[in-house]
């Protein structure tokens, strides 16, 4: 059987396992419409990091600096909030600061010709101080900020069977965001010049196209949508900023890059994987009679677990476009 076609059919079983955790967790007092929700939630900001990544490694560069564009955005996200008094406009912001981070990275690797692993390993390692210090900085509080729930993205009830369904709009946009890159990618005549510029830039060249303002192009929008993703963790999802905020989230969505071979289609599926994982665990610690009976801690590993099992059993084995990582000189 071909990668791929066995790539979709874990991908089936996955999801098979995922309706049958559904099933059996009802057993113990865990409502499925709550697993669901939990699962979206954890799904969002990683949906949109690792579709950004597919179109960025698809023009032949890498960014594995999203952990700190999650981190940075997430500030940058609530404190514009604050000012405006609009969680939506905070969401904004945080995606405007993530395509700002990612066209700087853009202009390293292409002018600067920047080692791209060491660049956004780079990233990762300032995100991590500048989070801290922006917490004392601008709320003088070090480790934690609270803010009004008003500011709290709100969620849509999508009434089902016999209870409703909360989701946030967010997350529909998403997944909406993996729809429309597979669509960019593979039907439209800038997706082509995306991933001719990741896998013979001398064609993007000689067509009188600059490959510099494409990959360029490319890692801005990749900052952007891991921006938004980072504002969305505590503007949607958790109603405030800690300094672990993030809990390597970011290399989670890294990891669902390589699963996918760069089908933003298959990201997506891979992240609602992780993403139900992650809910799980949170779905558990709020629910009593599961708690009790597992332990905390061993719950808390699962979305780690998954993830480093998923990438064990299915190591990259599409190939990635040529030139990823490569910086292009024009001769």
């Amino acid at each position: 059987m071909k990668p791929y076609r066995l790539r979709v059919l874990w991908l089936l079983i996955g999801f098979v396992a995922v309706a049958v955790t559904i099933y059996t967790m009802s057993f113990f007092g865990l409502k499925p419409t709550r697993l669901i929700e939990f699962a979206l939630l954890a799904l969002t900001p990683l949906a949109f990091a690792a579709v950004g990544e597919c179109i960025n490694e698809k023009s032949g560069q890498m960014n594995i600096g999203i952990e700190g564009i999650f981190l940075i955005s997430a500030v940058a996200g609530v404190f514009w909030a604050e000012v405006f008094e609009s969680g939506l406009l905070g969401l904004l912001m945080g995606g405007v600061f993530g395509a700002l981070i990612g066209g700087v990275l853009g202009l390293l690797n292409v002018y600067g010709r920047a080692e791209q692993v060491i660049a956004g390993m780079g990233l990762n390692i300032l995100a991590i101080g500048l989070f801290q210090y922006l917490l004392m900085a601008i709320w003088a509080f070090p480790g934690i900020h609270i803010f009004p729930r008003t500011l709290v993205v709100p969620r849509i009830s999508i009434p089902l069977v016999s209870e409703e369904l909360a989701v946030s709009p967010i997350s529909l946009a998403a997944i909406a965001a993996a729809f429309a890159a597979y669509l960019l990618l593979n039907k439209t005549l800038l997706g082509i010049r995306l991933r001719a510029a990741g896998e013979k830039p001398e064609s993007v060249d000689v067509a009188g196209l600059s490959v510099y303002r494409v990959r360029i192009f490319a890692s801005i929008v990749g900052g952007f949508l891991a921006g938004v993703g980072g504002a969305f963790m505590p503007l949607g999802w958790f109603g405030g900023l800690v300094k672990e905020i993030t809990a390597g989230r970011g290399f989670i969505a890294l990891a669902a890059v390589v699963f996918s071979g760069l089908n933003p289609l298959t990201a997506l599926a891979a992240t609602f994987i992780f993403g139900f994982a992650e809910g799980l665990a949170f779905a558990v610690v709020v629910t009593p009679s599961v708690k009790e009976a597992v332990p905390f801690h061993f719950i808390m590993m699962l979305p780690y677990i998954v993830t480093v099992a998923v990438l064990a059993i299915f190591p990259s084995t599409r190939r990635f476009p040529k030139a990823l990582g490569k910086p292009y000189v024009r001769e």
